[in-house]
């Protein structure tokens, strides 16, 4: 197994101290960073977990900080490094950081870049809406499970939530929770999906089947259909055995199975 040569987190620095060691042009566009996250700007002497040094010869000052046990970014110094500082694609309260282990600072630059050109400015938008509609998602859609998978659908590439398309277009609002209330009144219409599935296991299931199971009112399906695929289906859909699909319209989405022969 590839080793990663270190670990992607985000740190909450609001109202905690970070040291910052140096001056010039380099230093002061790491106050930057620090203040723009929050963080107390210190100097050496004060107690804090994380250090920016920012020196021409950082490596004594590096020591001594290490020997206290402080976590130092020695700026263009990778191989003193205990982190690196990435670039940063901002569209709160999404965060993309790209970092290259301090390999190439202008590798990471012309990639954000290129996001922030794919990314629209909307995003934080977005995200925060899922927030404002958590609760409505999980009464909506109890099983954590089945709730995932539909938003993953949502949330997919050309899906109704696709991140990657600017939702706020003429200062529209309320987009998640439009999506939501299409998503109820869309399943009250009659509405048949018939799938012959062609194996046993519920992970072969495509992307569409797996979306139309987890929405279902109902399911209807052969005997030769086994209950781990009957289980993605809801938990209170109702499940029907029957050798053909039904000839009668019921309301909602109703889901026939069968087994490829």
């Amino acid at each position: 197994m590839a080793v990663m040569h270190s670990l992607p987190i985000f740190v909450r620095l609001e109202r905690r101290p970070v040291m910052l060691i140096g001056d010039g042009e380099a230093a002061n566009a790491k106050r930057r960073l620090l203040e723009r996250a929050g963080a107390v700007v210190v100097g050496e002497d004060a107690q804090a977990a994380l250090a920016i040094v920012a020196m021409d010869d950082p490596e004594a000052t590096v020591a001594r900080l290490k020997a206290r046990g402080v976590l130092v970014n020695a700026v263009d110094r990778s191989d003193l490094c205990d982190f690196t500082l990435p670039a940063i694609v901002d569209r709160s309260p999404v965060i993309v950081a790209i970092g290259t282990g301090g390999v190439s600072a202008g590798l990471a630059a012309a990639l954000r870049q290129r996001l922030e050109g794919v990314l629209p400015t909307s995003l934080g938008r977005l995200a925060d809406e899922l927030l404002e509609d958590r609760d409505n998602l999980r009464e909506r859609w109890p099983d954590g499970q089945i709730r995932r998978r539909i938003l993953s659908s949502a949330l997919s590439r050309g899906g109704e939530l696709d991140p990657l398309i600017d939702h706020f277009q003429n200062q529209k609002q309320d987009v998640v929770w439009q999506w939501l209330i299409t998503t109820i009144e869309e399943q009250k219409l009659p509405r048949l999906e018939r799938f012959r599935l062609t194996s046993p296991d519920p992970d072969d299931l495509t992307l569409r089947q797996a979306r139309a199971l987890a929405q279902a009112d109902r399911v209807i399906h052969s005997p030769a259909v086994p209950s781990a695929i009957l289980d993605r289906a809801r938990a209170d859909a109702a499940r029907i055995v029957s050798p053909a699909p039904p000839v009668d319209e019921y309301d909602g989405l109703t889901v026939y199975l069968e087994m490829a022969r």
